[in-house]
Formats: C-alpha cells, structure tokens, sequence
C-alpha cells in the first residue's frame, strides 16, 4: 500500500499516486496546515531546510516556501496561488516561481474509509519545462513516507 508511482504520461504531465492509511480529512489537513506541512514535506536525505512555510489555503489564497540549501548562497522560493480548494477532496494550485515554466498541480484525495488515495497530477506549459523539474520528483516516495510516518502519529 505504500507504494509510490510517478508517471510520465505525456511530455508535459506527471502524475504520481500513493495510498495512506488515514481517513481523507486528516490527509488533507496535513496538505493544508502550515504547521503539518513543515514536517515532512522536504525529504530529510536532501539536506534541505524549510525555514519558512506560509500558506492561506482558500480559492484566491497564496503560499509561499522558503528553502535554504547547504550548497547554495541565497535562500530558495517556492510560491503559487490556490485556485481550486475542495475540503477534504481537492487541491489545484500554481508554481509562479518558475514563471512561464510553472505547472499547475492538482491533487485529488480519493476517500476510502480508513484510507486515502491520493492522486498528483502536474502539467507543465512545455516539454522543455517538464524536463528542468524532473529531478524534484526523485524524493518523492521519501517525502510521502515521512507523510505516512506523520498520519500514522
């Protein structure tokens, strides 16, 4: 059940699935609350520090992240808006960091009782786009582990 799968299905999507074991309420407060998010969304081997994580999750609302990496200088910033937000069932929100590169990413939470499959689907404007962020993807079974390890808690 923890299996984490990231698909390429076409040159600009990605979709990544990953079943919980947590009713969907408490999968989509971990995706929604600041104070839930900051602890386990960066996979803790890329020695990455969140040191900020600001988020109004509301159709209309914003969020932004704050990284520092060991091996850069300047302090990295992940932001968007939300444009969908469905309590407990969907999330659709903006990358306006990379520009006209962003994807918008949809998370869907499918609710099955004392489980939750969730559902990552990101498209990008090109294939060239796609290609730039595709290393993100590569810690994505850790980060979603440390989620599950948080739901579990």
């Amino acid at each position: 059940m923890k299996d984490t799968k990231v698909e390429r299905k076409s040159e600009r999507e990605v979709v990544i699935t990953r079943t919980f074991n947590a009713p969907a309420r408490l999968v989509f407060e971990a995706w929604t609350k600041a104070e839930l998010m900051r602890r386990w969304w960066v996979p803790k081997s890329a020695a990455i520090t969140l040191l900020s994580c600001e988020m109004d999750v509301r159709t209309g609302g914003s969020y932004r992240f704050i990284f520092q990496n060991p091996a850069g200088n300047e302090p990295m910033a992940f932001f968007g808006r939300y444009v969908e937000v469905t309590p407990c069932s969907r999330l659709v929100w903006t990358n306006d960091e990379s520009g006209e590169a962003g994807q918008l990413s949809t998370l869907t939470l499918e609710d099955r009782g004392d489980t939750t499959r969730i559902v990552l689907h990101e498209i990008y404007p090109s294939s060239e786009a796609l290609e730039a962020a595709k290393g993100s993807y590569d810690g994505m079974a850790e980060t979603f582990d440390q989620l599950d390890a948080l739901l579990a808690g």
